[in-house]
């Protein structure tokens, strides 16, 4: 008989389970969400390096290796005296989300284009923050302030990643005119930000973009 799709997912939290009990590992033990951010961090790039591979098997194991940094979290969630949460919790959240922004294909919604999909998703993310700060609750990541178009966008994002964003952002919500303008000059930053927002328009990834040229430099460098 045939396994039912994610059974393998709840192997792995019985996993992660019983290496953070009492006489699982030691070192899974002692672990906190501060320290493992490095680990999050890391194995997300590495995921991102497999995917750009296009090594089918390297890839797998890599959005595995990312998959355990969710799981391991979630566990160390479990434990919080004040604010437990745990896989449950995050699995229910983002599938509730999902829901909700796909008003198109679990309700009665018509959205038949990508760019259709995308401006009504911005319109349910626009009302989304709105409650959340009628309600009191702002975003606590570090995020761009208010609830304008940047809103959300983590400060800590790597500079290269957060500015795409930032274009993405205001090209959806009409203010390009704001990244033209501030991409108009002769200093660098204004420079860099103009082929940001070139790469951008053409639908493609900075950061992709300039990592496939390093890597050609690499390979030429030997």
């Amino acid at each position: 008989m045939t396994e039912p799709a994610g059974s393998a997912l709840l192997d792995l939290v019985a996993v992660m389970d019983r290496l953070r009990s009492p006489g699982g590992c030691p070192w899974d033990a002692e672990q906190t969400h501060q320290s493992l951010l490095p680990y999050l961090v890391e194995e997300t790039y590495e995921a991102v390096e497999a995917i750009e591979s296009g090594d089918r098997s390297h890839m797998a194991e890599e959005l595995g290796d990312v998959l355990l940094q969710v799981v391991f979290h979630a566990r160390v969630a479990q434990e919080d005296p004040d604010a437990p949460f745990d896989i449950d919790d995050v699995a229910a959240g983002i599938a509730a989300k999902l829901r909700r922004r796909h008003p198109h294909v679990f309700g009665d919604v018509v959205a038949e284009t990508p760019e259709a999909v995308a401006a009504n998703w911005s319109v349910i993310k626009a009302a989304e923050k709105a409650a959340k700060a009628a309600a009191g609750n702002g975003d606590a990541a570090g995020g761009e302030a208010g609830t304008g178009p940047l809103h959300g966008i983590p400060a800590g994002m790597p500079p290269l990643a957060r500015a795409a964003q930032m274009v993405a952002r205001l090209d959806r919500a009409g203010r390009g005119d704001l990244v033209d303008a501030a991409a108009t000059g002769e200093t660098v930053g204004a420079r860099l930000l103009a082929l940001v927002a070139e790469v951008v328009r053409q639908r493609d990834d900075p950061d992709s973009v300039l990592r496939a040229t390093l890597k050609s430099l690499s390979d030429a460098a030997g």
